[in-house]
């Protein structure tokens, strides 16, 4: 029986799964953990931040199960397509961490596009906390458009939509701005919004307190919000020029395969109705379809295969001595949700 663990790190949450092969009972696995994200391996601290992530999300699935030990750890990691030496260096510590024979790491991004297309051609538009556009040719070719992080890009994504939503808020607040449903959906979820800016910062991760707003700019606009159907439909409009931007530098002539996956889309139609209405617009594009799996599903597939097209964005560490035995969590693992 072989088994691997498969890992999405993003900047809000960070999964992990122990995904069985060649078993009496099939291929499978026996749920999901789930724990706190990390800001991104490129940030002040990311890699510690991420090692402490994957750690609190993986171990648990080993405890007590040495039948269980993977052969490989497949993360998919935020930030990591923008710091490679990040992504090798969490590689390498992990590697000392966890009883694996290797530590393969490379973008969320790239996970999700294996996981929404099954390892083929096409572009994936991977939207969470922050947004980025991924498209990989039939001839191996790869173009990324953003993922810059949430001070320089991630246009249209949760914290870009979250922030542009309290800013809106606090213009009306200030009196500088239209009135907005914003406002008092500020107040319901943060407090007085004098407060507003120390409890942007107050958990380390603004990006993520700033995401954690998107479901309400969201609620609004389908209410009909002036202001948040604004924000929602520039939103969908950026994300669906990142999309067009990664077809266009793949080149080619016939239209690709699209998907769009993450968090994002459980914001509904407020989002994707615009969004599925501009890609579809597009001669480049095949109408949007849904992923065939989640970024999870990505990382478990470049765990098992390295002969993907993907493989040259994935950074492998391999080890050369005995695995460490697994050692206790240090505190009590967090709920299992099944899926």
């Amino acid at each position: 029986m072989t088994a691997a663990v498969a890992v999405d790190l993003g900047k809000t949450g960070c999964r992990a799964v122990l995904w069985r092969t060649g078993s009496g009972d099939g291929d499978g696995h026996d749920g999901v953990y789930e724990v706190p994200g990390a800001p991104g391996l490129g940030d002040r601290d990311g890699v510690a931040a991420a090692r402490a992530a994957v750690c609190a999300a993986v171990l648990p699935l080993l405890a007590g199960r040495p039948e269980l030990r993977p052969t490989t750890v497949c993360v998919g990691a935020a930030g990591a397509s923008s710091a490679p030496e990040a992504a090798r260096e969490l590689a390498v510590l992990l590697l000392e961490d966890l009883p694996t024979d290797e530590v393969a790491v490379t973008s969320d991004a790239v996970t999700a596009h294996a996981g929404a297309l099954g390892g083929g051609s096409g572009v994936v538009l991977a939207i969470g906390t922050g947004s980025v556009a991924v498209g990989i040719g039939d001839d191996g070719s790869y173009a990324r458009v953003g993922g810059w992080g949430p001070w320089l890009g991630d246009e249209g994504g949760g914290a870009w939509i979250g922030a542009a939503g309290l800013r809106a808020a606090l213009r009306a607040h200030d009196g500088r701005g239209p009135a907005t449903a914003l406002l008092a959906a500020v107040i319901a979820r943060f407090g007085d919004p004098d407060r507003l800016p120390a409890a942007l910062g107050g958990d380390g991760n603004p990006a993520r307190t700033a995401a954690s707003f998107a479901p309400d700019v969201a609620r609004a606009a389908a209410a009909g919000d002036p202001a948040a159907r604004g924000i929602v439909d520039e939103a969908a409009a950026m994300l669906a020029e990142a999309v067009l931007a990664a077809a266009r530098r793949l080149g080619g002539d016939a239209p690709l395969p699209v998907a769009v996956t993450g968090g994002l889309t459980g914001l509904g139609e407020p989002l994707l109705g615009p969004l599925g209405s501009a890609l579809t617009d597009s001669p480049r594009l095949q109408p949007p379809r849904p992923p065939l799996g989640d970024p999870l599903d990505g990382a478990r597939l470049l765990a098992l295969n390295t002969s993907a097209p993907h493989e040259p964005h994935v950074t492998r560490v391999r080890r050369t001595a005995c695995r460490p035995a697994v050692p206790t969590p240090p505190v009590a693992p967090p709920a299992l949700a099944q899926e």
